[in-house]
């Protein structure tokens, strides 16, 4: 594949990761209700979400009411809200940086610089996907964590945010993996070229002085 090709896999896999970390970010599933044990009552669930908590009736009607105080959500979620907006900015600034240095763009006329602009797009891809896996994983390790803790009274479960979060962390350092490899080997290639054209250039000059 060449290299405008990998530029263009990476620039989706980072799509689909800022979408991801978007829906977890906006989507109140985070942490929802278990009926196990002794919380038997299943005429209603609560869902918790970033900025939000909602109530499910059984009948399907959903209630949703904003946080009346940062303090009032757990030290997982008040890290992942910083965690991930910064991950979605990144994320943002990454695309918008490897649309403009990319192969298939005429943003940046000069070609030497192009792969560095593609490595630090991958560096920054790598990063945004670090910061989306900790705060999913950490909700993860508390939700089961208090699951099998007896004197946790009312049970929660992971929420389809927690899953949507561990792939698009996925994505995202997987596309800033590739791209990172790409321009990379890239930049090397292209380092070696331009000590080939230079040496040969000086020989001709050479013979005829």
């Amino acid at each position: 594949m060449g290299s405008a090709g990998v530029q263009i896999v990476c620039v989706a896999l980072g799509i689909l990761g800022l979408v991801g970390a978007i829906v977890c970010c906006a989507v109140p599933r985070w942490k929802v209700s278990s009926f196990v044990g002794s919380n038997i009552v299943t005429a209603q669930s609560t869902e918790d979400g970033l900025w939000k908590t909602c109530v499910v009736q059984s009948t399907g009607q959903q209630q949703c009411k904003s946080y009346d105080s940062l303090l009032v959500l757990s030290s997982d979620l008040q890290a992942a809200r910083a965690l991930i907006i910064i991950s979605c900015m990144i994320t943002c600034l990454c695309l918008l940086l490897l649309c403009a240095g990319a192969e298939f763009t005429t943003c940046v006329q000069n070609e030497s610089a192009k792969p560095k602009i593609s490595l630090v797009a991958g560096i920054g891809l790598l990063l945004a996907g670090i910061l989306l896996i900790i705060p999913v994983s950490w909700s993860a390790h508390i939700v089961i964590q208090d699951f099998y803790n007896p004197l946790v009274p009312q049970k929660k479960e992971l929420g389809a945010c927690i899953f949507v979060g561990w792939a698009g962390g996925v994505l995202l350092v997987l596309g800033g993996g590739l791209l990172c490899c790409f321009s990379r080997n890239t930049s090397s290639s292209s380092g070696g070229t331009a000590k080939y054209y230079s040496n040969s250039a000086s020989a001709p000059s050479k013979n005829y002085v």
